[in-house]
């Protein structure tokens, strides 16, 4: 499966990635080496730090495998005539304020940073669409309609 990601996201995992590995590894691993002889079965500092490692290994692999199936959303080759991964959309909902996205993959996606996944209602519905358009967007809560002001 293939996870799109800006130049931006994908540097921003790299970095975690690379925090995760050759920082936090090691960060655990050493509280573990001076709590292991404390009593193991009832050392709550220990068992804390066994489940950080535990989820620092399974964030390290999950990032691998993000990484790994990365496409980099190339900006100079999309045309800006129509809504696609890397667009940035002005939309606006009847009686509110026009709104500015970026349509990321889901794995960047963060609305209150401006920033919605391709997979969202409101990107899956605006996909492949141009300024001017107005597009009907469903949501498990109901639906509504959207009118398209500029696609850059």
């Amino acid at each position: 499966m293939t996870t799109y990601l800006t130049q931006e996201g994908y540097q921003k995992f790299q970095e975690e990635l690379h925090d995760l590995i050759y920082r936090r590894r090691d960060e655990v691993a050493a509280i573990l080496r001076e709590t292991v002889g404390n009593g193991e079965d009832e050392n709550p500092e220990y068992e804390m730090a066994r489940a950080e490692q535990a989820f620092i290994e399974g964030r390290i692999r999950e990032l691998e495998m993000l990484l790994s199936s990365a496409k980099i959303i190339e900006e100079s080759a999309m045309p800006s005539s129509v809504v696609q991964i890397g667009s940035k959309v002005t939309i606006q909902e009847e009686g509110y304020d026009p709104e500015t996205y970026m349509i990321v993959g889901s794995a960047e996606a963060n609305p209150k940073e401006g920033r919605i996944s391709n997979e969202s209602p409101i990107g899956k519905a605006i996909m492949s669409r141009a300024a001017g358009d107005e597009v009907m967007v469903h949501t498990p809560t109901g639906n509504y309609t959207v009118k398209i002001l500029q696609v850059e």
